[in-house]
């Protein structure tokens, strides 16, 4: 199933954020520092098993359920 990453890392920003873009973009950068390139994923990409679990624990670390 492809887009599971893309839906991931979307309810990462939005939870963190609450609408404010200035959040969703510290959000974002946070997610990169950790190796996960929001921008690198959209809805069609295929999922990588291995980034799945990087944006899980990362999900984990931020204290969002995904």
């Amino acid at each position: 199933m492809s887009g599971q990453v893309h839906a991931a890392i979307q309810k990462i920003i939005a939870s963190r954020s609450n609408g404010n873009s200035a959040l969703a973009q510290a959000t974002s950068t946070k997610l990169l520092m950790k190796g996960i390139d929001p921008s690198k994923w959209s809805a069609a990409s295929a999922d990588d098993p291995v980034i799945l679990a990087k944006v899980k624990q990362a999900a984990a670390d931020f204290g969002v359920t995904v």
